[in-house]
């Protein structure tokens, strides 16, 4: 028997009584969910404009239009405005075309950023069709590897990182009359960086008496104070939302795998409710991503006679952009689309057919503690707000319900909105590029919520201490190197890796290896093959290291030119490893550009990891007398993760590229280092982070 439940009201109002579901079983929710709220200083949107453009039809209908001529009026007569509006209602594809239609783009173009790449290009391609326009022509889009726009792009879509890079260049963003800082409740590194670059830009505007910038700062969700005070007491407009009643039901009891949950959930849905509904799944990575992409495209093969196909549809931010769109493409009739998804899909987005959520609850996200210095990747609860956020995917196109794999006392544990990732990250890169955009003084920088002094701190002291920053009589100043380091689109330390190559000479594997690290995952080891993946990529472990095992995997590859059946054979995610070459052409680019000589150091494998130690010496970690590890800097304990190449062994002395926390802190992406190399690369460091035992050579 499962335990009693309350009679309670679902999302849509109406009474419901306890459901039970296979193997755990749910309630009905209270009404917490995605249920639109009212502010008593809302200002309804109205207004008219008449169609001129057939194409466009279909977005007169988005709730937005009715408001069209008072944000147009609002935005002409104001410098800042905020709007709040529920994702699908159409304030990111329309309100751009607005102010073009009304000629603000005669000054300069529309920017409107997005945290995501796949947003920045879906959205895009819409405004493009709506508009009756070539992609790249008058509206178009910049995402890392893609610029698509021309001379004549007047609305701009673009990731956030993307403009915060422009502006290092022109601090003015001279090119825009108008910046759009949409989805601005995800608060994002760049995006609560962009908030003070561009209300910096504004003002240097004025003081020089150019054009002036106008900045619009639209949100999903109800932080609508927050943002005006930031914004000089910006104007507030609240856009109606066209949210279709969703019931959320609650897990009974607790869930000790949601993965596991998460497959009985899809299954269940699948085989009892009717075709015509697809379902959206949220987990946390890459790894469960494939791994329950697997399961459910093997349990759908048993399903009875009758039952639609299934269409499994992965969606995560290294998953190339063409495989991305895939989950935009309405399934065929008879078929279900199962979207296996991380946060991505939490907002910016909205994926057409889904009717059914299901929410683990989990996110994957980094927590930085700088009085340990230790920057951890961590499996952590969602937020009320996130929950809210994945509940409403249910409700975009008609009523929906949402599955919730945890209790509702479990819900009301939770924190009601994300701490900004601003105020949880190692602000290292952070601080690179604010100083490389001449703000030096960078504890008193403009932040909408300021990071704690200690981590401000602590990342100027990892920028003195790699080379990129001196702390003067004055205050600290960007170095050379420093200068050189911010041109890459990279933590500082593994910028320091490649401009500390070319004197090893190895600056080609190098910048593979970099290259390497910025993508989840190369391979892939499905379940029900798991011993036999292992055992044919086995010749590609190495001893020193799993940097030197990525790069014994590319080499292979580039030696069977990318051939499908070896990458099939080997488990190699073929994407994966061109969305690799494009970050390493990218590197190369950069290099070429900074005059740093490009060598190869052929099979000489010693000179990498001696480069890598020039870079990560301060993510090093040394082995004790019982066989365990702890960080050279905070003797914090540590331990190889199981996927490296290097576990089971017990070299003295390694660097790991990251942390991540599960029921251990392991490393990962661990090389084997000698101890002198670190002292090289930072004598003053290891002075006051003393080595434990004398340099012995592990060089082989």
């Amino acid at each position: 028997m499962y335990p009693r439940v309350k009679r309670s009201i679902s999302e849509s109002g109406n009474p419901s009584a306890k459901r039970t579901f296979r193997s755990f079983s749910f309630s009905d929710a209270d009404g917490n969910g995605t249920q639109r709220e009212t502010n008593g200083n809302s200002k309804q949107l109205h207004g008219h404009h008449t169609a001129h453009n057939p194409a466009r039809k279909q977005s007169f209908n988005l709730p937005i239009y009715t408001g069209r001529n008072v944000i147009i009026a609002e935005v002409r007569s104001r410098e800042n405005v905020i709007i709040i509006g529920e994702t699908g209602s159409g304030k990111t594809t329309q309100i751009p075309q607005y102010l073009h239609e009304a000629r603000l783009t005669k000054l300069g173009a529309v920017a409107c950023t997005q945290p995501r790449r796949v947003a920045a290009i879906s959205i895009a391609q819409r405004v493009a069709k709506e508009m009756h326009v070539q992609l790249g022509e008058e509206v178009g889009y910049t995402v890392r590897f893609e610029d698509v726009t021309s001379a004549k792009t007047c609305v701009k879509y673009m990731t956030d990182g993307m403009l915060l890079r422009e502006a290092i260049g022109d601090p003015i963003l001279h090119r825009y009359s108008v910046v759009i800082l949409d989805e601005a409740h995800e608060r994002t590194v760049h995006t609560d960086v962009l908030f003070g670059v561009v209300k910096a830009a504004q003002e240097m505007r004025k003081e020089k008496h150019q054009k002036p910038l106008k900045i619009v700062v639209m949100s999903a969700t109800l932080e609508a104070e927050h943002f005006s005070r930031y914004f000089k007491s910006a104007k507030v407009l609240y856009i109606e939302g066209r949210q279709h009643p969703v019931q959320i039901m609650y897990a009974v009891e607790q869930q000790k795998d949601y993965v596991h949950a998460a497959l009985v959930s899809v299954m269940q849905l699948h085989q009892e409710m009717p075709p015509g509904g697809d379902i959206l799944v949220f987990l946390t990575g890459q790894d469960e991503i494939e791994s329950l992409a697997k399961l459910v495209t093997d349990c759908a093969q048993h399903c009875e006679a009758g039952c639609p196909e299934v269409l499994v549809c992965p969606m995560f931010a290294a998953l190339p952009s063409q495989h991305q769109m895939k989950v935009f493409i309405s399934a065929p009739i008879g078929k279900r689309k199962v979207i296996l998804a991380t946060n991505i899909a939490e907002t910016s987005i909205t994926i057409p057919g889904v009717k059914y959520v299901v929410d683990t609850g989990f996110v994957k996200g980094k927590a930085f503690h700088p009085k340990t210095g230790l920057d951890i990747l961590q499996v952590q609860p969602v937020s009320k707000a996130q929950a809210r956020q994945r509940t409403g995917r249910a409700g975009r196109e008609t009523s929906g319900v949402c599955y919730r794999l945890y209790t509702e006392e479990q819900f009301d544990e939770l924190k009601e909105m994300t701490m900004p990732e601003i105020q949880r990250c190692n602000l290292a890169s952070v601080v690179l590029q604010l100083m490389a955009l001449g703000i030096l003084d960078v504890l008193h920088f403009d932040f909408l919520d300021s990071p704690s002094q200690d981590a401000i701190e602590n990342a100027l002291e990892q920028l003195v201490v790699l080379g990129a920053v001196r702390k003067g009589n004055s205050g600290f100043e960007l170095m050379p190197l420093g200068r050189k380091m911010a041109n890459f689109p990279l933590e500082p330390r593994l910028a320091k890796v490649i401009l500390s190559s070319h004197e090893l000479n190895c600056s080609e594997e190098i910048i593979t290896i970099v290259a390497l690290l910025s993508v989840d995952s190369l391979t892939y080891t499905p379940q029900s093959k798991r011993d036999h993946a292992l055992a044919v990529r086995k010749k590609f472990l190495s001893s020193e290291g799993d940097q030197m095992t990525l790069l014994n995997i590319y080499r292979a590859y580039k030696a069977v030119s990318g051939h499908k059946e070896w990458c099939h054979e080997h488990f190699i995610n073929s994407q994966t490893v061109k969305r690799v070459m494009d970050i390493r052409k990218q590197l190369r680019e950069i290099c070429i550009r900074l005059d740093i000589p490009l060598i190869s150091c052929g099979k000489d494998t010693v000179n990498i990891r001696h480069c890598l130690a020039k870079g990560l010496f301060m993510n090093a970690a040394e082995l004790q007398l019982d066989g365990t590890y702890l960080t050279v800097t905070h003797r914090q304990p540590v331990t190889i993760h199981p996927t490296s190449s290097l576990f089971g062994s017990k070299p003295q002395y390694v660097v790991y590229n990251e942390l991540i926390h599960t029921t251990k802190c392991y490393m990962r992406d661990v090389c084997v280092v000698d101890p002198s190399w670190l002292q090289e690369a930072a004598p003053n460091y290891f002075k006051e982070h003393r080595l434990h035992s004398q340099p012995t050579s592990v060089r082989s």
